[in-house]
């Protein structure tokens, strides 16, 4: 047999192997099943921002980083999955619900804030983080604001879609709302002077922080508590759980405190465990 001859035989072979190898971990999970179906296809779509520092956002490469972007890394991995098999679908506050009803995705993991409205469209896994809502000013507050109770009759950014909108709404009716879809915008009204404070959770506006000390400040006083999920389709109560399974794992082999630490634990000044996860429902 000649040396080419047994090489594609050898190359054959090992496609072979690959290929068993995926279908048996495909058979590992229901027929039915999400996993299942993820597995068996080799590819999963995310739903993820692509402007939120240390969390979700593109890097010079084009590709998404941050501490969501490893999240659904790990729940990727848990399918037999690798980075490669990953879609990243960019999403916004307003259209996260809106792409997995409409199946453009098969997860959102996009600082999607879990509350009791939603939980009405979407089934959520986790919370993986809580955070909490603040305020963004400029570098050196010089309208000297202390919290929401200061924005009555002053311009507040707020995102199209986000519980933070809600929340202002309900608690704060006298601020003068400026929405925009995406926080990016935000921030730069904020740098700009056009208004006079931003509001989102304090995770996502450290990473503005992060970025330009010298423009963004916090205030420092969160009003909320904001637990986030990742969001699937209403109802799939299976996947809801082998979400949370796998989240449970990362946690205690380590992986989900290094995947923090990497990203939003370079600028935090607190190490949160994995918090205790809700029942899928």
């Amino acid at each position: 047999m000649s040396i080419p001859s047994r090489l594609g035989k050898g190359l054959l072979a090992l496609c072979a192997t690959i290929l068993i190898g995926g279908a048996s971990l495909a058979d590992e999970f229901p027929a039915d099943s999400t996993m299942h179906r993820l597995a068996e296809a080799g590819k999963v779509r995310i739903g993820v921002k692509f402007d939120q520092p240390l969390f979700g956002l593109r890097n010079l490469r084009g590709k998404p980083e941050g501490f969501d972007i490893r999240i659904g890394t790990l729940i990727a991995e848990a399918l037999g999955l690798d980075k490669d098999d990953i879609v990243w679908v960019e999403t916004t506050s307003a259209n996260r619900e809106a792409f997995i009803q409409q199946n453009k995705v098969d997860m959102v993991i996009a600082t999607f804030a879990i509350s009791p409205k939603r939980k009405e469209v979407v089934t959520f896994a986790g919370p993986y983080i809580i955070t909490g809502q603040d305020l963004l000013v400029r570098k050196g507050n010089p309208l000297g604001i202390t919290g929401p109770d200061d924005m009555a009759g002053r311009k507040l950014c707020v995102i199209n879609g986000s519980e933070g909108r809600n929340v202002i709404s309900r608690n704060y009716p006298k601020a003068i709302q400026v929405g925009f879809d995406a926080f990016s915008k935000c921030a730069e009204a904020v740098k700009n002077g056009s208004v006079d404070a931003a509001t989102l959770s304090a995770a996502v506006m450290m990473g503005y922080v992060s970025k330009e000390p010298d423009a963004f400040e916090l205030v420092g006083k969160r009003f909320t508590d904001e637990p986030w999920g990742v969001g699937v389709t209403k109802g799939d109560l299976p996947f809801c759980e082998f979400i949370e399974g796998t989240l449970r794992q990362a946690a205690a082999d380590g992986r989900y405190e290094k995947a923090y630490q990497e990203t939003v634990g370079k600028y935090a000044k607190d190490n949160p465990p994995l918090p205790p996860l809700d029942p899928c429902s």
